[in-house]
């Protein structure tokens, strides 16, 4: 098939298949923590309240550790920072599950899952490692962001369910455990293919990607954007539930996943990236009101799930030109940090958008939530559009 052939070129590249394969292996768990935790804690503590409590707080130490330890990925290399990083994470995953088990005191929940905040950001290093394979070939890395996008898209599909059916059919701290073996054993793979990790620089630029011009209006759009994804996940598990379908929420968040996979995978095939962020954002902005329209005028949840795969299909697209544009703004030598910036940047979104999303379903209605995500891609939009006029200005500014 013709749309295959960049792909086909894509793991024909000498190492691709090999650092690929063990960076799927590690990701796929990244999905897989937050909800083991959640039925963990919540099934032995029976309190949702301190389950929600503590993955917040490894959200919050993993906003805050994650630049650091990309940082040092930057300065001393993939292999010698990340296996390191992510046994700490690892043994905080078992030390979380031992303390659950052994009916330890609270704080030692939170404490145990704050240390898994050590864990390095798998896609940025695997985006690291594209650009550095195909220097100079924007068609290959545009393909390359593409698959990575499709990757997360399902890894965040397939993660939370198979931790659901791991606790739910073998003992609550399955899904903790499995997911602590797959992401040593992945790192372990990933970080042994010496071969294509990209080499250190003698001198890392003394400029932070923060401060790098047009980054701090991106790294914003992505806070926006994430507050889409993470009101949208809550918001649709309240009105699976409030139909009285709690147990097919999954499957609709899994339809959305799976038509982000799918555009992402088309759109790295087109062999090129939008022109401006702004265009996509837009089309997530419009497409984002087709769940509120099915839920306010139909109330049914096979509609709105429908209309959450036509949706999902806007966010690869959108993910896949942002994570181009940092790589273009983040300095040269600094790029793992630049992705976790912008994914940092991300998760801080959903935790905001999980909270309002929440708030609005519990003080309004769940039909009344699906405003949220249409809010937070309108606000991406205008972020965008002001980033492109300012950057526009500033190139017109005689220096």
């Amino acid at each position: 098939m013709p749309q295959l052939t960049p792909y086909r070129r894509l793991f024909g590249l000498p190492g691709a298949r090999a650092f690929t394969a063990g960076n799927l292996i590690a990701r796929l768990p990244m999905g897989m923590f937050s909800v083991s935790a959640v039925v963990m804690i919540a099934g032995t503590r029976g309190s949702y309240a301190l389950a929600g409590a503590v993955t917040a707080t490894g959200l919050a130490a993993t906003a805050v550790v994650a630049p650091w330890t990309a940082r040092l990925v930057d300065r001393h290399g993939q292999a010698k920072v990340a296996l390191p990083a992510t046994m700490i994470a690892v043994l905080g995953s078992l030390a979380l599950l031992l303390c659950v088990r052994c009916d330890a005191p609270d704080w030692t929940l939170f404490a145990s899952y704050a240390a898994t905040a050590t864990t390095p950001n798998t896609g940025g290093m695997s985006r690291a490692r594209w650009a550095h394979l195909l220097a100079g070939d924007a068609k290959g890395l545009h393909t390359a962001n593409s698959f990575e996008q499709a990757a997360d898209e399902l890894c965040f599909m397939l993660g939370p369910v198979l931790a659901a059916f791991l606790c739910g059919a073998f003992f609550p701290e399955a899904g903790t455990l499995v997911g602590a073996v797959l992401l040593l054993a992945g790192m372990v793979w990933f970080t042994t293919r010496r071969a294509t990790e990209p080499p250190v620089r003698a001198r890392i630029p003394a400029k932070a990607p923060l401060r790098a011009p047009g980054m701090p209006p991106l790294l914003a759009v992505c806070l926006a954007m994430g507050a889409v994804f993470g009101s949208t996940e809550v918001v649709t598990l309240a009105f699976a539930d409030a139909l009285g379908h709690r147990s097919a929420a999954g499957a609709v968040l899994a339809l959305q996943a799976a038509g982000s996979c799918a555009a992402g995978l088309l759109y790295g095939a087109a062999g090129r990236a939008a022109a401006r962020l702004a265009w996509c954002v837009a089309a997530m902005t419009a497409l984002l009101t087709l769940p509120l329209l099915a839920a306010a005028l139909t109330g049914s949840l096979p509609l709105v799930a429908g209309a959450l795969l036509i949706a999902g299909m806007s966010t690869a697209p959108t993910m896949v030109t942002t994570m181009t544009l940092v790589q273009q703004r983040t300095p040269e030598g600094r790029l793992n940090e630049g992705m976790t910036l912008a994914v940092t940047g991300l998760l801080g979104g959903i935790a905001c958008g999980s909270a309002l999303g929440g708030w609005t379903v519990q003080h309004m209605s769940a039909t009344a939530g699906y405003g949220i995500p249409v809010t937070a891609a309108a606000v991406a939009l205008a972020l965008s559009l002001a980033g492109a006029s300012n950057r526009f200005t500033d190139q017109r500014t005689p220096h």
